[in-house]
C-alpha cells in the first residue's frame, strides 16, 4: 500500500442509497485474485447498458468525474456480502476515499485493510456534499478530518492502529514485519530450554 496522509480531490456524487457490494463489483467479475483491472468493472451494471455502452446519466460517466478520487455515496454504502474485490475495484478505478452517513461494517473494514478511506459524516455534511458535486475536499488521514472549501473541518472516526497503518502505507502483516526483531527476541525468551 502507498502511505496515505493528506490528499485533495474533487468529489463525484453517487446519491443512490443501499449500493451493495454486488453493485460495486458484480459476482461475475470475481474470477481474479489480484486488484489489477477491476476498476474497469466498477459499478458495471449501473455504468453500462446491456450492449456495454456507457450510460450518459451515470455520475462516473460524466466528463467532470474524470480524475475524482473521492466518492460521495448514498446512505448504507457497501452493504451486502463481504468481498475484498469491492474496495479493490474502487481503488483500481482511482478512488482513495468514500464518504457517506453510513458505510456497512464489513465493507468499512475491508476498505481500511486495503488502503481505501471510509469517511462517515452526519446528515448535514452529507447533504451539503450531495448538493455540491465536484467540490474540492481535503482528506486528512493523519488528523482524521475532512476539510471543505469553506474551511470547515469535520472529524471522522478511525481506529488509531488502522490510521497508523494507512499513514505508514502498511497492512497488518506489514506492521508485524516491522516488529520482527522484537517478536523473535520474545520467542527466544519464552522458549523452554532443556
Amino acid at each position: 500500500m502507498k502511505p496515505l496522509t493528506t490528499f485533495r480531490s474533487r468529489t463525484v456524487v453517487l446519491p443512490t442509497r443501499d449500493i451493495d457490494t454486488d453493485q460495486i463489483i458484480a459476482a461475475r467479475f470475481l474470477t481474479t485474485t489480484t486488484r489489477d483491472g477491476l476498476g474497469a468493472s466498477l459499478f458495471h451494471d449501473l455504468r453500462f447498458d446491456a450492449d456495454g455502452a456507457p450510460r450518459p446519466g451515470f455520475p462516473l460517466n460524466r466528463p467532470e468525474a474524470e480524475g475524482c478520487r473521492i466518492l460521495v455515496a448514498g446512505n448504507n454504502f457497501g452493504c451486502g456480502s463481504s468481498r475484498e474485490h469491492a474496495p479493490w475495484a474502487l481503488l483500481d478505478y482511482g478512488f482513495q476515499a468514500v464518504i457517506s452517513t453510513e458505510i456497512a461494517d464489513i465493507f468499512f473494514n475491508n476498505a481500511l485493510k486495503n488502503g481505501l478511506v471510509p469517511v462517515v459524516v452526519d446528515d448535514d455534511i452529507h447533504g451539503y456534499l450531495l448538493e455540491n458535486p465536484g467540490i474540492d475536499v481535503v482528506v486528512d488521514v493523519r488528523d482524521a478530518h475532512i476539510e471543505l472549501p469553506d474551511g470547515r473541518r469535520i472529524a471522522f472516526p478511525i481506529d488509531g492502529f488502522v490510521r497508523h497503518c494507512l499513514v505508514e502505507g502498511i497492512d497488518q502483516l506489514g506492521f508485524l514485519r516491522q516488529h520482527a526483531g522484537a517478536i523473535d527476541r520474545f520467542e527466544e525468551e519464552r522458549t523452554c530450554k532443556p
